[in-house]
């Protein structure tokens, strides 16, 4: 299928989907409820401050998968509560520090497992949350701090307006203003940055154009121009990268997609490439444990001109292609 409209590349040369390439959903599911298993390895600890996200996203995909039962709804909501401080903001895990990205996520699980009321039967927590929330907007520019630090990010500003939503609170941020910011992050090549002048990113085009979709003004999107710039993302092989001249990563595939959803330009792209570059993507457990075998036989044969780098890629980075 080639691109009905814009300058995107990917209908050359493509090739056929193999017949066995299909959404491998039970290991994807065995997958996402062995995350919290794994307490005796070291990146577990080491990825604690994206703890509550986490959840968020493993949520999703269980819903997507059609498998929402698949994570216990009782410990999902505990967990959750337990990351919530007493301005109402949320952290990453317990212990860590409240912060918008975390606060969201916590308003996207709760609202996904059907538990929204129970904020409001802990000392009118919904409220709370919306005041945290609205206490980080800048009222003089629009824009939105992460936490009480003050950082700002046009990722805030997206995350503000989807927990707001959701709570049905959004009456208490000044909602123009931020979407007049939005507005000023605009570039020539009709992206956005995550500032005004900044570089146009596949990320930041989908938290501003999610703002813009929230607010009801997607009436201010170039959707032509931004249409164009997301289809040249699309590379040869069928996968999307997040900027001109960078390599493709599955994750665009939601960030690209998503804004090309919101203004109407899905078929700008080739859905069946991308299809098949994302189950391409998957790796079976047993195909990693193939994996590291082969690179650890390499290893043990190869000549001592490898550098420790080498060896490291060998070992521990997943491959697409069958190890030789």
């Amino acid at each position: 299928m080639s691109l009905a409209f814009g300058p995107g590349r990917a209908s050359m040369g493509m090739q056929e989907q193999p017949e066995a390439l299909g959404l491998r959903v039970e290991e994807h599911v065995r997958y996402i409820q062995s995350l919290d298993t794994r307490k005796d390895e070291l990146e577990y600890w080491m990825t604690e401050h994206l703890r509550l996200n986490g959840v968020y996203w493993g949520l999703t995909a269980l819903h997507l998968l059609c498998q929402p039962q698949a994570l216990p709804r009782r410990e999902t909501i505990d967990f959750v509560f337990s990351c919530q401080h007493r301005n109402g903001g949320f952290g990453s895990a317990p212990g860590h520090d409240p912060h918008m990205l975390y606060t969201a996520s916590a308003v996207q699980i709760l609202t996904l497992v059907d538990a929204l009321d129970e904020l409001d039967q802990r000392d009118n927590g919904r409220r709370r949350v919306g005041n945290f929330i609205a206490g980080l907007q800048n009222r003089e520019t629009g824009t939105f701090a992460g936490d009480e630090w003050g950082e700002t990010d046009s990722r805030f500003l997206y995350c503000a307006f989807n927990a707001l939503s959701l709570l049905g609170l959004t009456f208490l941020i000044d909602m123009p203003r931020a979407v007049s910011y939005v507005r000023s992050c605009a570039n020539f090549d009709g992206g956005y940055g995550v500032e005004p002048g900044a570089e146009s990113h596949a990320g930041q085009i989908f938290t501003c154009v999610g703002a813009l979709a929230i607010a009801g003004r997607l009436d201010l999107v170039d959707r032509d121009r931004l249409g164009g710039w997301l289809s040249e993302r699309q590379l040869e092989n069928g996968g999307l990268n997040g900027r001109p001249e960078k390599l493709e990563d599955v994750c665009y595939s939601w960030w690209v997609l998503s804004s090309l959803a919101m203004i109407g330009r899905l078929h700008w792209i080739d859905s069946d490439k991308l299809t098949s570059f994302i189950l391409r993507c998957q790796v079976r457990f047993i195909d990693r444990v193939r994996l590291a075998m082969a690179n650890l036989y390499r290893i043990q044969n190869m000549g001592e001109s490898q550098t420790d780098q080498e060896i490291w890629w060998m070992f521990f980075t997943p491959s697409l292609e069958s190890p030789d």
